[in-house]
């Protein structure tokens, strides 16, 4: 007779049933978090004179035996007994007998599972935080070396403006920061201990839930058994924020994926990170890349797998919730296994500089800067902006930059172009140009590496 199985059955489980309703294979991962958890609960039992402290010295020893069987892959699962928590604590019972039988009280599997959860989401977001700051450390450690370097920025796939390659690289420490936001956001709602209200209404016994909150290191205890027992809001929350994590290293993938192209050629990618064609000799392709961009897409599907599993169910636990895992676990899985080859894959690329700067002056990525130039001279936005597409046509006309432009062009434009245009026209007279505040102006880059410099030892 398993713990799960009380003396109103009169039959044993149907072994069909054992088989379906089995999570072993999936929750067998979280076992330093059910041990953890129910050393902390014992503990508190001895306090609160529920078991004595022999007995809680007794569930301790064999805990941590168990646990360590389990370290070393030496613990048998047996699929009748479903789920870690089970696993577990018949281990503990037939090696304690009545002894072990104690541990379980004043608690459910219900909030037990919950408790578990919350730990391994809350162990998770540390890896998740930890890898991400590598990998904005890997922009941040190539904007010495890619100070000089100016790239074509795009909208909408076109050329637009020039900018300085550190502005490129601190735009995806941007975007990983709020990653890093949202996952300390999740952590802080999961940081709450369930542990104590049971089933679904809480205990007749005199536990301190307070206790174990601190022992575990929650900042807080869950104040009513009705929500917490079902609540996976937190997990939820933690699948969004992997799924817009993979989301903004997809479209990195994406840009260097082109960036790496004959076309494109900005971009040579580490050999080690890339894969060879069964059949075309030449073919060095970024693989990797590729895959990080395509496992997004199931990270994405697992966040809708959680939210349709929950959409629908009534206060309090269902034993739907027992599906949550298998998304989140992948979820996880994917997102950190997809950091831990980012960070080397940035790291190790290398700029092509002399085609970057080959092709720099195409696209007329100065033409903006003449058209700021002409509004401080008092020519209208509107106005100056149809002045510059009307030269960008007649440049384009003649196969030229703006720049190789004659200058009776320039002055037949507009009155206000009748003098020097050449500190205005090129990238990198466009580039000096930048004044305002997080733009790729040069002294606003270098104050924004250092900012980041400072800002991720500090974090480290």
């Amino acid at each position: 007779m398993t713990p799960s199985r009380s003396g109103v059955f009169q039959s044993a489980a149907d072994q069909r049933v054992e088989k379906f309703t089995a999570s072993i294979q999936v929750d067998h991962r979280m076992y330093h978090q059910d041990i953890r958890g129910s050393r902390a609960h014992a503990e508190m039992l001895a306090h609160v004179g529920l078991i004595r402290p022999d007995e809680q010295a007794q569930i301790d020893k064999v805990l941590a035996e168990i646990e360590g069987e389990l370290d070393r892959g030496e613990f048998a699962f047996r699929t009748e007994l479903e789920d870690i928590h089970m696993h577990i604590e018949q281990a503990l019972i037939d090696r304690l007998g009545d002894v072990g039988r104690k541990l379980h009280t004043g608690r459910s599997r219900n909030d037990q599972v919950s408790t578990d959860l919350r730990l391994w989401v809350r162990d998770s977001v540390d890896a998740l935080d930890r890898a991400i700051g590598e990998l904005q450390m890997a922009f941040v450690g190539r904007c010495d070396a890619d100070r000089d370097v100016v790239l074509p920025a795009y909208t909408h796939l076109q050329r637009a403006q020039p900018v300085l390659a550190p502005h490129y690289w601190l735009a995806y420490c941007e975007k990983l920061d709020r990653d890093r936001s949202r996952l300390a956001d999740c952590r802080r709602r999961a940081n709450v201990c369930s542990l104590g209200v049971a089933a679904v209404a809480g205990t007749s016994l005199p536990i301190d839930r307070q206790r174990v909150a601190d022992s575990l290191g929650f900042e807080g205890v869950a104040r009513n058994s009705l929500d917490v027992s079902s609540d996976r809001d937190f997990a939820l929350e933690l699948a969004f924020t992997l799924a817009l994590l993979a989301t903004h290293l997809s479209g990195w993938a994406e840009e260097w994926i082109l960036w790496s192209t004959s076309e494109f050629s900005f971009l040579r990618l580490p050999q080690a990170f890339c894969t060879g064609s069964s059949i075309m000799p030449q073919k060095v392709n970024p693989d990797v890349l590729e895959l990080i961009r395509g496992k997004s897409a199931r990270v994405l599907g697992n966040l809708q797998a959680l939210m349709v599993l929950v959409k629908g169910l009534p206060l309090a636990y269902n034993r739907d919730l027992q599906e949550d895992k298998p998304p989140l676990f992948d979820s996880v899985d994917t997102v950190l296994a997809c950091l831990e080859l980012a960070a080397p894959m940035v790291a190790g690329a290398e700029l092509r500089r002399d085609v970057i700067a080959e092709r720099l002056e195409e696209g007329y990525l100065d033409a903006t800067t003449l058209m700021e130039h002409l509004i401080q001279q008092q020519v209208p936005q509107r106005t100056a902006h149809h002045l510059v597409g009307q030269l960008v046509r007649e440049a384009m006309q003649r196969k030229v930059p703006l720049r190789q432009l004659p200058t009776d062009v320039f002055q037949a434009a507009h009155e206000a172009l009748a003098g020097n245009v050449a500190d205005v026209l090129g990238v990198d007279a466009a580039i000096r140009r930048f004044v305002s505040y997080g733009s790729t102006a040069p002294p606003e880059v270098e104050f924004q590496v250092a900012y980041w410099k400072n800002r991720l030892a500090c974090n480290s």
